[in-house]
């Protein structure tokens, strides 16, 4: 066993009971590959990059484990294909992230690094430094997970009035934990004080910039120790530059390390350089938990905090379909915009024969990907379901009329309207189609960048599609247009070269009174 970065004491001396510990710098090239050579585990946190030369200088790698959160120095499809698990330690840093916040909060609250370095200045400005009480102010949390809740739990000991954006928690959930659901655009007309909980995704980055900072109270401190970039940096220092944000602190940035930012120049803004899951105490769960992982996953037992599928279980057939499904849970919950409360998997076709459990796994993954802070995997998505009061059920048939293999998504929504994805794999070099859409038939390629928008059919509206795209220099690989029975609805998905911009994702649906328009990033996760 290798251990290429700093582990916590308690975890080396776990793992010493059982196996040889051998440590190396991973960061030395030269040194890590050739110790790599004949070790079955290695565990890293995040300065060593375990990318696809030093995978393949480890022909008898089981197990690659990170001890902390991120995922970000591992090639994880690599090593899928490899056969290689991947662990981290996805609940190690929770509490440290969710205190830290509240860190902040409290800090920009009374101007507590500002008195401190003005003091020890030799300043005593008393008045200066006035702050406010959170005792009958209302929070706001835009996240609800696992971190978001935490706050809300510890926020709540103060006397806040919690309310929370997060389209995927029912509201009877938030109900039970005190807190009111709101829209974001409600969050940030009430709220005295806004802490950000959010994964970093293409529909979260810059959620709450220029347009959204004028929604909010001019009294307001916003809080962002979630992810980089959420948060528009450049919009959040016009704001208080303008007077229409009190105060704020932040913790990460949109390229880090960071040393430069146009928040770093006001004085009502509180920065630390990421330190989130900066304790002792995080250090030594992630340490403990990866040492536990490693363990586990030698023994051949279940490793809850596996990242990837360990080969072998899965049948051959079934195997290629992972990805697809995968996908199709990311294009659902993109289309939504929400989260069911029953969702239904069904297999189509030969492969229905098989244990396709699997697939069931791998589309709840999917759905959740782009929704939790944490890392989803086959194991722990079931959790996030239940979480979530989502109703799991796995259909198959093996009568398949149209295709070889098809599999669908189909979710209720809380109202009660349902929506479905299909998809299917297309020859032996297993392209990725999808084949549906809310019953719309189509055939198109699944690729990284994807744009739907769904109108009442009338002439001259793929065209107005694609003049404002072409005029954005945003070039359209394909498209496809579903129509209904009566042909009095369609809709449009289309393939692209590269992402479109929210603005003019906006105009485009403007421009042909689109009913809905999304665009949805497949890139890997």
């Amino acid at each position: 066993m290798l251990v290429a970065d700093e582990l916590s004491p308690a975890g080396i001396a776990l793992l010493t009971e059982d196996f040889d510990v051998r440590q190396v710098d991973g960061t030395d090239r030269e040194a890590l590959l050739p110790a790599l050579a004949d070790v079955d585990a290695l565990i890293v946190r995040s300065a060593t990059q375990v990318d696809a030369e030093a995978l393949a200088a480890a022909p008898h790698l089981r197990v690659v484990a990170r001890a902390g959160v991120g995922l970000d120095n591992i090639d994880v499809s690599t090593a899928t294909k490899r056969g290689v698990m991947v662990v981290n330690a996805p609940q190690s840093n929770i509490v440290s992230a969710a205190e830290h916040a509240i860190a902040l909060l409290l800090a920009s609250a009374r101007n507590i690094p500002q008195a401190d370095a003005a003091l020890k200045a030799g300043e005593w400005k008393r008045s200066k430094y006035t702050g406010v009480e959170l005792q009958g102010k209302v929070v706001g949390i835009v996240g609800l997970g696992r971190i978001g809740v935490l706050v809300a739990q510890r926020l709540s000991a103060f006397g806040v009035k919690l309310v929370a954006y997060d389209p995927y928690v029912p509201a009877a959930r938030a109900s039970q934990m005190g807190v009111r659901l709101v829209g974001l655009d409600e969050l940030l007309r009430e709220s005295d004080f806004i802490t950000v909980h959010l994964p970093k995704t293409p529909e979260t980055k810059g959620l709450i910039g220029e347009r959204e900072l004028e929604l909010v109270k001019p009294s307001v401190r916003i809080v962002n120790a979630a992810r980089g970039g959420i948060v528009d940096e450049d919009a959040l220092a016009g704001a208080m530059k303008d007077g229409r944000v009190a105060g704020a602190g932040v913790d990460v940035y949109p390229s880090e390390p960071c040393t430069d930012s146009p928040l770093f120049a006001l004085s009502k803004v509180v920065v630390t350089p990421h330190l989130g899951a900066s304790t002792h105490e995080a250090q030594e769960k992630a340490g403990l938990a990866v040492a536990r992982s490693v363990k586990l996953a030698l023994a051949g037992e279940l490793v809850p905090d596996a990242v990837n599928v360990q080969g072998g279980a899965i049948a051959e057939d079934v195997r290629p379909a992972l990805p697809l499904v995968e996908k199709l849970g990311r294009l659902w919950t993109a289309l939504v915009g929400g989260m069911a409360s029953a969702l239904e998997v069904e297999v189509r076709g030969e492969i229905a024969a098989e244990d396709v459990q699997i697939l069931q796994l791998a589309a709840l993954k999917g759905v959740f990907t782009d929704v939790v802070e944490d890392a989803v995997s086959y194991v722990n998505a079931p959790l996030f379901a239940q979480e979530r009061d989502v109703e799991v059920s796995l259909a198959t048939y093996e009568e398949s009329p149209d295709y070889r293999n098809v599999v669908t998504i189909r979710g209720t929504l809380p109202n009660g309207e349902v929506h479905s994805v299909s998809g299917t794999l297309s020859g032996v070099r297993h392209v990725e189609k999808l084949v549906e859409i809310d019953g719309y038939n189509v055939d198109i390629v699944l690729t990284d960048h994807m744009a739907f928008f769904r109108y009442t059919d009338r002439p001259g509206v793929v065209g107005a599609v694609g003049r404002l795209l072409g005029e954005a220099q945003v070039n359209i690989a394909s498209m496809q247009v579903g129509r209904d029975k009566e042909a009095a609805h369609a809709i449009v998905v289309m393939t692209l070269d590269s992402p479109i911009p929210t603005g003019l994702l906006d105009e485009i649906v403007a421009t042909i009174g689109a009913e809905d328009g999304r665009a949805v990033d497949l890139s890997e996760a």
